[in-house]
């Protein structure tokens, strides 16, 4: 009576808590509903009471507060005879807490920000003793004693980085809290007292102060007769029965690496989801979100296969690609040739090498040659026809310093340099269809005199087209070259607008959005009509052609409508394939991470084959067809809509010359001086286009881009 009376001459009130969320795991899933990734702060899944196994709930209040029942806001007589005892000491000598007052304090751990606050949240003194008394009130007049446990057990370290029963009944014997034993439930309920001391994964005298700590237990059920002696002495006879299962998280640990990179950083860049990036990490990593993704495991398992036909894990060049849906922007596929981690013994990536830095990337390979079809879409949205064309020698020069003007109206053309085809001599003339499937270098700078720089410059950005570093783009006179490093995400999302008949949709990697409450927000495409449709068809019209007559033809097509386009850069730095169907539209690089211009694609063995020269055709056009047969499988072949003829056929004032007559004694004269230059390319020395790209922006060096087409077969079958 004596003890009872000092308490309450302490004059104790109830105080509000403020109990803030507890940090929850986020969880990506992929489009099917499989589980491809979580983040962290801690490894915790809140369940309701009623999915504890009852045993556990037992062991618990066995150990911990055996009268949590029957005692009142506080337990009268085992906090006050630790207090008297602790009064007389000096000093907090003896513990007496109820789990309401355990619940109290780790909710104080966890709301503290800073090492000091998380101290004083546990410091052995009277007077934070006295608070957690004052909160433990509020918090019995607030709530049953049934959800005070169910709180409890959510919060609870239980050690080896298990927060919460349901986290640690996974983590140390791999199976729901609803499915725990006596042996196992004992084991946890020991735990709780002193993590640091008994966590298992830390070593063997941990875990025998465990076993040690849960035979306790056993023993004090047995004493309250919750179990018989009997059934106490069975399971003391037992192993401690440690499974030790991670709990990963992060994407390093997933399956789909750089596409978990995406959306992380997806998240982290969108004030949506915080006012600023700390707030939005730490949603992420405690925020409990289910985050239901675009990645289609199909297709992530047809790129990454074809990846691994043609470049090795251990190659110094890296392959990667994407797959974007036309219309709606869903990135389905992002695949690479390296394994994501920072170990460079084992040759991982350690950024996202298939997206822009703005989604954890680098800086990009230069496109190449696959910026060629944004000079083209300009010149037949302005009228261009497909017969139109230039003469193309194998060298142009700009005619003066005014021959190119960026978008402010500056000269950047440059007189003195020289952009060529494959060697010197003549390019013959050539059309917007000849002069696409040749990729020929000196023809794109004659179509890109004619149309405008910076009009190029306007329709690429209207397509999406962005550095993969975030700086703006090189408005220099090779830009139709492809000199602006960019990324496979951007590029595929770029040449699906063709698809798409000329809607532009921002790449999308996340569909929906369940919080802790069960609030689901959906994302939809965001998508804008950019290109008329009739100049988005007759792009694909020449496109498809790429296959049959241009830079892939010997590796030909997958058997539906298709329409694409090699890139190669100078001196053989990176080559790209990107191309289309109107289902899915893909990109994929090729390039040496380490530094193009010291790491060129010239006399390297990658996926265990030498190449003397690697072109766009070579392997990244492979498997972006390889890729796209299996990504395709069960889905219904679709065509691209008919060219209007009446609109872009023909030509207008730049058509081709018309063939000199023969004589009739002709014998055929020169092989190499025929003149049907439509049908059949110009000689030898016409392969592409590898010539330099003229002058770019990064560290005022060269911005040299191109396309190595494959070599040319003559009429007589020499190459």
């Amino acid at each position: 009576m004596s003890t009872k009376t000092a308490v309450e001459g302490l004059n104790l009130k109830p105080e509000e808590l403020d109990e803030p969320p507890l940090p929850e795991r986020t969880e990506l899933y992929d489009a099917d509903g499989n589980k491809i990734a979580q983040f962290y702060f801690e490894n915790r899944e809140s369940v309701t009471l009623d999915k504890v196994a009852p045993i556990m709930r037992e062991a618990l209040i066995a150990i911990e507060d055996f009268r949590f029942y029957q005692h009142g806001p506080i337990d009268v007589e085992g906090t006050a005879r630790a207090l008297m005892k602790n009064l007389t000491s000096g000093g907090v000598t003896q513990g007496g807490s109820s789990i309401t007052q355990q619940y109290v304090k780790q909710v104080l751990v966890n709301k503290a920000e800073t090492p000091e606050e998380q101290a004083a949240a546990i410091a052995p003194t009277i007077s934070r003793k006295l608070t957690e008394l004052r909160y433990a009130m509020a918090i019995e007049e607030k709530y049953t004693k049934d959800q005070i446990l169910e709180k409890y057990l959510n919060i609870a370290y239980f050690g080896a980085g298990a927060h919460g029963i349901q986290a640690a009944a996974k983590r140390f014997f791999d199976k729901p809290a609803s499915k725990l034993n006596l042996t196992e439930a004992a084991t946890l309920a020991g735990a709780v007292q002193n993590p640091a001391r008994t966590d298992p994964n830390v070593s063997a005298e941990s875990r025998q102060r465990l076993l040690e700590r849960r035979n306790i237990v056993l023993d004090r059920m047995a004493e309250l007769g919750k179990i018989t002696p009997q059934e106490a002495a069975k399971a003391k006879k037992k192993k401690l029965g440690f499974k030790d299962v991670k709990a990963p998280g992060g994407c390093e640990a997933s399956k789909y690496p750089y596409f978990c990179l995406y959306v992380q950083y997806e998240i982290l860049n969108n004030e949506d989801f915080g006012k600023n990036r700390e707030e939005r990490r730490k949603l992420l990593q405690r925020g409990g979100l289910q985050i239901k993704t675009t990645l289609d495991p199909k297709m992530q398992a047809a790129a990454e296969k074809a990846i691994r036909k043609y470049v090795s894990p251990k190659d110094k060049p890296v392959a990667s690609q994407a797959m974007v849906v036309p219309g709606t922007g869903e990135i389905k596929a992002m695949a690479a040739s390296r394994k994501f981690g920072r170990s460079k013994k084992k040759n991982e990536m350690s950024y996202n090498i298939v997206a822009d830095a703005a989604h954890g990337g680098g800086h990009g390979f230069q496109q190449g040659s696959t910026a060629k079809v944004y000079t083209l879409a300009a010149a037949l949205e302005e009228g261009l026809k497909y017969g139109d064309g230039f003469p193309s020698p194998a060298g142009y020069k700009a005619r003066g310093y005014s021959t190119f003007k960026n978008c402010k109206g500056q000269n950047v053309g440059d007189p003195s340099h020289t952009v060529r085809n494959s060697s010197e001599g003549g390019g013959g003339f050539k059309t917007l269809e000849t002069g696409t499937w040749g990729s020929v270098n000196t023809f794109f700078m004659r179509l890109q005199e004619k149309v405008g720089l910076c009009d190029v410059v306007k329709m690429a950005k209207k397509l999406g087209v962005k550095r993969a570093d975030g700086q703006k783009l090189s408005e220099v006179e090779t830009f139709t070259l492809g000199v602006n490093e960019v990324d496979p995400v951007t590029i595929a999302s770029s040449y699906a607008v063709f698809a798409s008949r000329g809607k532009y949709c921002k790449p999308l990697a996340i569909t929906e959005i369940k919080d802790r409450n069960g609030k689901v927000k959906q994302y939809k495409p965001k998508c804008n009509q950019v290109l008329e449709e009739e100049v988005a068809d007759a792009v694909s019209g020449i496109l498809s052609g790429v296959f049959t007559k241009g830079t892939m033809t010997e590796v030909g097509g997958i058997g539906r409508d298709a329409a694409g386009k090699t890139g190669t850069t100078d001196n053989y730095m990176s080559a790209w394939f990107s191309g289309y169907t109107p289902n899915l539209a893909s990109a994929v690089s090729l390039g040496d991470p380490r530094g193009t211009s010291a790491h060129k694609l010239i006399g390297v063995t990658i996926g265990g084959r030498y190449y003397p020269y690697v072109y766009g055709s070579s392997i990244s056009g492979r498997i972006w067809k390889d890729s796209m047969i299996q990504a395709l499988k069960g889905i219904e072949p679709a065509e691209f809509k008919p060219v209007d003829k009446s609109r872009f056929g023909g030509c207008t004032d730049h058509c081709a010359p018309k063939p000199k007559k023969k004589k009739k004694d002709d014998d055929g004269g020169n092989p190499f001086d025929f003149f049907d230059r439509d049908q059949f390319g110009d000689g030898p020395q016409d392969r592409g286009d590898r010539g330099r790209g003229g002058w770019g922006d990064n560290d005022r060096g060269r911005g040299r881009a191109g396309d190595n087409g494959p070599p040319f077969t003559m009429p007589d079958g020499r190459r």
